[in-house]
């Protein structure tokens, strides 16, 4: 297996879409961390049409089709009545799609069985996949306590196996162009394990994962606790965060060039960490983030390094790459900045 994560994973699926490599791929890793997110975006990339379909949810039938009676000829002037099945609507006929079979090892073996011609043969009943068409799955894995069965060594030996895992800093990237609550990225970035903290024996049904705190950032926002998304205990480490974060100077007032206030103490760990991502995660131009870098100066180059990178990140994904030739005469070390930058990035691959 090719433990990856989500920015791999997409450059994975890319590839093979862009080679025309119609092997099947299957997606392991836990629930809520984004791997169905992330072979609808490499769908879309490629103008792709994405069927997204829950084997679990399905009987054989539902894949098989339903047996009609029609007429075949065999021999001249011989015709005999048969039994024919009619596929279900949902499989691709034409043009390039990705048939992304979600939940495969949670559905029950009568209903893999079915599955296995179509993943082997790429056929099931008189369906026939047409060139053009690629099929992945995922599932969970046992580990996560999901309902699931093993996989079958005949099925599992047919299929390319990425482990899929979240990245801290890559969901920080994602969350920021998502307008993901800069509180929640501040705060993960803060408390990395809290990213993804699923413990199956704690009596709380919700949990952190990437998934419940995009909904923890929704509840924010209509003033609700994020205590129904994240779980209690994760919840009431974030409230605390918060108190820390509400003291900080004013974000926009740095971006914008007017604030006075101070970079926070070196005592101030917790201060530092949530002031530098609140900065890299509102930036919305190369201007804002000479500002951001000025304020926080070189003589702070853990947190100066930090704020460029995350910052840089945002940039790049709003497609604001010019801005950032234009900072590099403006800022003393930016130049420097980017290098590490570039080699860090390079390394993450």
């Amino acid at each position: 297996m090719l433990n990856v994560t989500l920015r791999s994973l997409h450059d994975f699926l890319d590839k093979l879409v862009v080679n025309d490599v119609p092997l099947a791929v299957m997606l392991w890793g836990p629930p809520g961390i984004g791997k169905s997110q992330a072979v609808a975006k490499v769908a879309a990339s490629h103008g792709l049409h994405l069927e997204d379909v829950r084997i679990s949810q399905l009987a054989p039938t539902d894949l098989r089709g339903v047996p009609y009676v029609t007429e075949r000829d065999f021999e001249e002037k011989l015709k005999e009545k048969v039994t024919a099945f009619a596929a279900p609507d949902f499989l691709p006929r034409v043009g390039r799609a990705v048939l992304f079979l979600d939940e495969l090892n949670a559905a029950p073996p009568a209903m893999v069985a079915i599955t296995q011609q179509l993943l082997l043969d790429r056929r099931v009943g008189n369906y026939v996949v047409p060139d053009g068409v690629f099929i992945w799955a995922a599932g969970n894995r046992k580990e996560d306590r999901a309902s699931v069965f093993d996989m079958s060594a005949p099925v599992a030996n047919r299929m390319l196996h990425l482990g899929v895992a979240p990245d801290v800093n890559e969901w920080i990237a994602y969350g920021s162009s998502a307008n993901v609550d800069s509180r929640i990225l501040a705060f993960v970035g803060y408390r990395p394990s809290k990213l993804h903290d699923f413990d199956a024996d704690a009596p709380d049904p919700a949990w952190p994962s990437p998934r419940s705190w995009v909904m923890a950032s929704t509840l924010l926002s209509v003033g609700l606790s994020v205590s129904a998304a994240v779980g209690e205990a994760t919840a009431s480490e974030f409230e605390a965060f918060c108190d820390v974060y509400d003291r900080l100077p004013d974000a926009r007032a740095i971006l914008e060039g007017r604030s006075a206030k101070p970079f926070p103490k070196s005592d101030s760990i917790d201060e530092r960490w949530a002031i530098t991502t609140a900065l890299s995660s509102q930036v919305e131009s190369g201007e804002e983030l000479a500002n951001a870098l000025l304020w926080i100066g070189r003589g702070e180059p853990e947190w100066f390094q930090l704020c460029a990178s995350l910052g840089v990140t945002r940039l790049r994904e709003q497609g604001k790459d010019g801005d950032l030739a234009e900072m590099i005469p403006r800022v003393p070390g930016f130049r420097e900045a980017l290098v590490e930058h570039a080699r860090t990035m390079a390394l993450a691959r």
